[in-house]
């Protein structure tokens, strides 16, 4: 079975053992059973469930201050006092090699402020991304690369 379907069952057991069904409730089942799944780890070698879980909840927390320094260099540019808009379309290669890796890459730079993806190449191993602040078209690919392709990837591979 499935860790996380096991979690939710054991979250779900929790809040009818203590009659509260809550988010609260919810949230203190899943907390538990997820330390009861962790002591019980040595039974399931070959689950990828607690990598994945911590590392998709560390890029979570990563794109937010991501998405937030974005949206104030953004905010200080357009009032005028931050640095200089410079557009422009650049292809970043890919090492994502899936649907999932390449559209949730695509997706997280959509969502980064300044940054915006336009198309895959038809034979994926190009993502045209347009940036606000695309003066240095090699650091901005490097960057790209280096902080959130590999996080991508260190969590889906």
């Amino acid at each position: 079975m499935n860790l996380l379907v096991l979690n939710l069952l054991l979250a779900l057991a929790w809040m009818g053992f203590n009659a509260d069904f809550s988010l609260g409730g919810f949230t203190a089942g899943f907390v538990l059973g997820h330390g009861v799944l962790w002591l019980g780890r040595p039974l399931y070698p070959t689950q990828r469930y607690f990598r994945v879980f911590w590392g998709s909840l560390g890029y979570f927390l990563w794109l937010l201050k991501e998405i937030v320094t974005s949206s104030l260099k953004v905010a200080a540019s357009v009032l005028g006092f931050g640095e200089k808009v410079q557009p422009a379309v650049i292809a970043i290669p890919l090492d994502a090699r899936t649907d999932l890796e390449i559209t949730l890459l695509a997706c997280s730079i959509t969502l980064t402020p300044g940054t915006l993806t336009l198309d895959v190449a038809p034979d994926r191993k190009h993502l045209y991304v347009h940036a606000m602040f695309g003066g240095d078209a090699a650091a901005l690919c490097a960057e790209t690369k280096d902080s959130m392709e590999r996080r991508i990837l260190e969590v889906l591979r």
